[in-house]
């Protein structure tokens, strides 16, 4: 499925509800998860010792949690996209939680929901619910509302 366009960010208000994606699905392979490590300084042996996870709780390792929120970023443009404005920032994220590890070998993907618009300061601020599905899982990765601000042009 393709993203969702809004021509100007004033098309959002009204828009609470709107159901966004899936996108397509990400496979999570160890290189990637070993880098965050890298780039972050957790090195937990439950996402970057291969042979002691294998006998972990989870059977192998792991996606840092960090990791999986992170990669909403590469899904927001897959589930939205807005045009029309003069910059945008991102304000942050609210009620972000941790339902369910991803395995490395596993794939992920994005699903969205328009929970919020609001005017805030001369700009259209969207909170967008996305939620980090697990291919077959029974619950998703995790659960995050993201906080978007455009100002129009």
């Amino acid at each position: 499925m393709s993203a969702r366009v809004y021509q100007h960010p004033r098309g959002l208000i009204g828009q609470e509800g709107t159901a966004l994606g899936p996108t397509g699905w990400l496979a999570i392979d160890q290189a990637r998860v070993d880098g965050f490590a890298q780039v972050t300084g957790d090195h937990q042996w439950i996402h970057v010792d291969v042979e002691r996870a294998r006998v972990g709780p989870f059977g192998g390792t792991i996606a840092h949690g960090y990791l999986t929120m992170s990669l909403v970023n590469l899904f927001l443009p897959d589930l939205i996209e807005v045009r029309g404005f003069a910059h945008a920032v991102n304000v942050g994220a609210d009620r972000l939680r941790f339902l369910a590890p991803v395995k490395v070998g596993a794939r992920i993907r994005g699903t969205g929901e328009i929970v919020a618009v609001e005017e805030v300061k001369g700009a259209i601020q969207s909170t967008v619910r996305v939620t980090v599905e697990i291919e077959g899982g029974d619950k998703p990765a995790c659960v995050v509302d993201t906080i978007s601000r455009y100002f129009p042009e």
